[in-house]
Order: structure tokens, then C-alpha cells, then sequence
């Protein structure tokens, strides 16, 4: 077996593609957010997951717009809250829709046609049509470079769809739930198998 090395300290453009085409599939974070005029803002962002679960912590990060930092951490760090909306394949094509380029004054959820409803906890939108929702505190905000921010949030209370749970577990068969792979492909969480680890 032969492999290819890429040196990405030598600022080759190759890094990003190679990144997001190993490192698969990666759950997306549809994060929900508020701005101070009290419009909604709703993005996903494919460099999300857990980080710990005691404390329970997640993270996401986000890059720039050509002109502009992304609303997303912004307003996450501003109001040191965001939800995380669980994406699934009934709310695929309208988290496609979020992802579009708009304006910092632009409702994702109206133009997706999404139902925002408030958190119980936070003070910061969670898609209705979502099976599951996570609210969440900032924890800390980190600059990489400048052109990233990673937000780390203490996730302060979960929402499940009743048909998801199985008593505390949650049923992947149901929740159905999208991940990311290269470019524009997606996968589910159907095609599953078992490996048993060493006790």
C-alpha cells in the first residue's frame, strides 16, 4: 500500500477537502440562535459534536463569510446562548435551506419554513419539526487563527420526541438522524453493524 502525503503546514488549499472527505460522517449541529432585535437565526454547521458528558458539553465551529464573521457565534457569544437542533431526514431539505449565504437581518426559520419555538431554559430558538433539541449556555468562545471561533456550550436540558425514547435510550431507528460526508452528500444512520470491543 502506497499513501500520498500532503504537508498542510506549508499553507496548501488541499486541507480543507481532505478534512471533510476522512473525517466522516460528522453529525451536524443546526444551530439556533437570537439576535438582540429578537429575530431568529438558524445555521448548521457540520463541525459540531460532544465533547463531554460531565459536565455535558458540545461544541461547533465556524469559519467566516467573505465579509463577515458568521451570525451563528456571534450572536452565540452576544447572548451567551444556543439551541442545537438534531437533524433527521423529514428536516433534511430545509436544513439544506439554512445554509444558504443571507443577510445578518434574515430569518432562516421563516424562509425555510421552519416553527421556531423558545427554549424552556435559554433564551434562544429550537426548531419545532425537529425530533430532538438540546439547549444550551456558552461555556467559552476560542479563536483559531482568524478565521475560526469554536463556541463550547453546557448543554442545560434536552428535548426528545416521545417516539424516539425507548425508556432512556434513544431508538436510531426512528430518530433517523443526517450526517455530513464531502461536498454536497449526505448519509443516514440506517446502514448499521456491531463490533464487540474487549471488556
Amino acid at each position: 500500500m502506497t499513501k500520498k502525503v500532503f504537508d498542510l503546514t506549508s499553507g496548501t488549499s488541499d486541507g480543507y477537502k481532505l478534512l471533510t472527505g476522512l473525517v466522516v460522517p460528522r453529525p451536524i449541529g443546526w444551530i439556533g440562535t437570537r439576535r438582540p432585535d429578537g429575530t431568529n437565526n438558524l445555521a448548521p454547521f457540520s463541525f459540531f459534536n460532544v465533547v463531554s458528558s460531565r459536565p455535558p458539553v458540545v461544541l461547533f465551529s465556524a469559519g467566516v463569510h467573505a465579509d463577515r464573521p458568521k451570525d451563528s457565534p456571534t450572536l452565540a457569544e452576544q447572548s451567551g446562548v444556543f439551541t442545537v437542533n438534531i437533524v433527521s431526514e423529514e428536516t433534511v431539505h430545509a436544513m439544506a435551506i439554512t445554509s444558504g449565504a443571507y443577510t445578518s437581518a434574515d430569518d432562516e426559520f421563516e424562509i425555510a419554513g421552519l416553527t421556531a419555538v423558545s427554549g424552556q431554559v435559554v433564551d434562544a430558538p429550537l426548531v419545532a419539526e425537529s425530533r430532538a433539541n438540546l439547549e444550551c449556555t456558552v461555556r467559552e468562545v476560542m479563536a483559531i487563527g482568524d478565521s475560526t471561533r469554536v463556541v463550547f456550550g453546557d448543554v442545560v436540558a434536552v428535548h426528545v420526541d416521545d417516539e424516539v425514547l425507548d425508556g432512556t435510550s434513544v431508538d436510531n431507528d426512528v430518530l433517523r438522524a443526517v450526517g455530513r460526508m464531502a461536498g454536497q452528500t449526505y448519509i443516514d444512520t440506517r446502514a448499521r453493524f456491531e463490533v464487540i470491543r474487549p471488556s
